[in-house]
């Protein structure tokens, strides 16, 4: 093996940590455990002993790279955002870094996703990449020249915790986000926003998976909240697109599944966009839920 070559990356999510050891683009070694999320220091172990564990069964040293929810605070290098609590305000790069004793790079989750799909993903190839995660919440990343973009906040790409851009009346009442505002796009368009639109209207409880269903099997409910889904999506990909023109954007998470929204959005944007012609491509992401953890890999390069 060229260890030259061997890049780990770590996704640390709330439920599971999962590992990948690639060799260029191979997969040499793939695998998840459950997080330890109360548990700082065992969060630190349990990390360590899956690259451990990789490097002793493939003989060979790697560079480590992590995504997770969060960002690192530009200030203190700690921390922050993260729905892991106890991740928050710790020097996660630096203490992964001394137990392992080599340097290691970390990045937000849906950086790591938009960048593996830039690398060699459903955008490779694509100068400007827009990553959209749409799941229990809704995150972004932009990928320039295969490279993240970080800003100077550590947040860019944070499109989620924006307002809905241009509110119709059948977009009240506003729900409130977690972050501590009303009418997020992560209200509107994470896999739990989906549904509750859906309640809203309804009565009924379903997730977005069974609306997608019922809409493609005829229900005019479902198909109804799955037109209200994604005028939203389209207006807020459009505000995307007129600021930062992306060549692709590539959807991943649970929502991202639904077939209908890479013709119907499409469909929809242009009315938003400020140009004559809307030639930006939305694809799926080519590596499904294994793109963030592949993206933390590509962080070296």
């Amino acid at each position: 093996m060229n260890t030259e070559n061997l890049r780990f990356g770590i996704d640390l999510g709330g439920t599971k940590i999962e590992l990948i050891a690639l060799e260029g683009s191979t997969v040499r070694v793939q695998r998840r455990v459950a997080t330890p999320a109360h548990d700082y220091d065992a969060i630190i172990e349990a990390v360590a002993q899956l690259v451990e564990q990789a490097e002793a069964e493939l003989g060979a040293r790697g560079s480590i790279g992590v995504g997770m929810p969060g960002t690192l605070a530009q200030t203190t290098r700690t921390i922050k955002n993260s729905n892991t609590l106890c991740l928050n305000g710790r020097a996660f790069d630096r203490d992964l870094s001394a137990r392992l004793a080599r340097p290691v790079r970390l990045q937000n989750d849906a950086n790591c996703f938009a960048l593996s799909e830039a690398v060699d993903g459903a955008a490779a190839g694509a100068p400007c990449v827009f990553g959209v995660i749409l799941g229990t919440g809704v995150g972004g990343g932009i990928v320039h020249e295969q490279h993240a973009l970080l800003g100077r906040n550590g947040i860019a790409g944070e499109w989620g915790h924006n307002p809905l851009p241009w509110p119709r009346h059948d977009d009240a009442p506003a729900s409130h986000c977690y972050c501590g505002r009303d009418g997020c796009i992560e209200t509107y368009l994470s896999g739990p926003g989906l549904a509750r639109d859906h309640a809203g209207h309804t009565g009924e409880t379903l997730t977005s998976e069974q609306i997608a269903e019922q809409a493609a099997a005829g229900s005019v409910s479902a198909s109804q909240t799955l037109e209200r889904y994604c005028e939203r999506a389209a207006r807020a990909l459009a505000s995307v697109i007129n600021l930062l023109d992306p060549d692709v954007i590539v959807l991943g998470g649970g929502v991202s599944q639904i077939e209908h929204l890479y013709h119907r959005i499409p469909e929809l944007w242009p009315r938003y966009v400020f140009s004559d012609t809307v030639n930006t491509r939305l694809v799926r992401a080519a590596h499904g839920d294994s793109s963030g953890v592949r993206g933390a890999a590509w962080l070296w390069p």
